[in-house]
């Protein structure tokens, strides 16, 4: 039987301070972690200095597997450039092996077209930054139907066509999968695959991020299939818990819970 590797992403406890957060990992079994630069009141928003993180991780004995992310990635300007290379160079001081690129998610920039050709621009223009850097940027298609990159074949595509598989991979998220309707997955370009459940009664339409809890025996988006499916498919990163419901937030055993998700996951695969 192939094995999960689990990572935690800090959305899966966002009110633990980082110390905390790395604790919490560890008791699991876990090593890996994903940080996050959009948790008010906490690292990395709060000034957190990089240094600070990594002595954090050294201590707790977990790898930064990405910060979590640039946002409006694939709309290019100065702006973004130059929150690019603040997260670029926050993670190479922190220790973060990655940055996760997270598209527009507006209703803007949707068109046929014009999507790829925004898509190719951004990619082409954080290529060096990232290589120089030794960062790998993760980029991560969002199935809302507003979202200006649903597709993870159209990423793939404009990543194969750079030539930049070794700088780019794809980010599997199972509730984004779900959403996107798409049947294509890309094992051998993931490099992180992000996993949170819904088990309330709603139609796929109306499923948002406060719908996503830890995986349960009620999932409605078969976390079980997907991840058995990229296992059987050969992928061999990490699969991160990130639930963005606010009862998850508010747990009062988050380990408890997370234990328990782990457990019924590892059981179906």
């Amino acid at each position: 039987m192939t094995s999960i590797r689990f990572a935690l992403n800090h959305m899966a406890a966002p009110s633990l301070a980082i110390d905390d957060f790395f604790a919490l990992a560890r008791s699991l079994g876990i090593d890996a972690v994903e940080i996050r630069n959009d948790l008010s009141g906490n690292a990395i928003l709060d000034g957190t200095k990089p240094e600070v993180i990594r002595q954090a991780a050294a201590r707790h004995g977990v790898t930064i597997i990405s910060i979590n992310a640039l946002q409006r990635f694939n709309e290019w300007n100065a702006t973004r450039a130059a929150e690019a290379q603040e997260l670029i160079d926050y993670a190479g001081a922190s220790g973060a092996k990655a940055l996760v690129l997270v598209p527009k998610n507006d209703g803007t920039g949707c068109a046929d077209g014009e999507r790829q050709a925004n898509l190719r621009q951004s990619l082409a223009a954080l290529k060096p930054m990232l290589e120089e850097a030794g960062i790998i940027g993760l980029v991560e298609p969002l199935g809302f139907e507003i979202c200006s990159l649903r597709s993870k074949t159209e990423a793939a595509e404009a990543i194969r066509e750079l030539g930049a598989e070794s700088t780019f991979r794809l980010v599997h998220d199972t509730f984004h999968h779900h959403l996107a309707g798409e049947a294509a997955t890309f094992p051998q370009l993931t490099g992180l695959v992000h996993i949170s459940g819904v088990d309330a009664a709603v139609s796929v339409a109306d499923m948002c991020d406060s719908h996503r809890v830890l995986v349960n025996a009620d999932d409605l988006l078969d976390n079980a299939g997907q991840v058995r499916a990229q296992l059987q498919a050969g992928y061999t990163g990490p699969f991160s818990f990130e639930p963005f419901a606010a009862e998850v937030h508010a747990l009062k055993d988050p380990a408890g819970a997370l234990r328990a998700s782990m457990e019924y996951l590892t059981a179906r695969v």
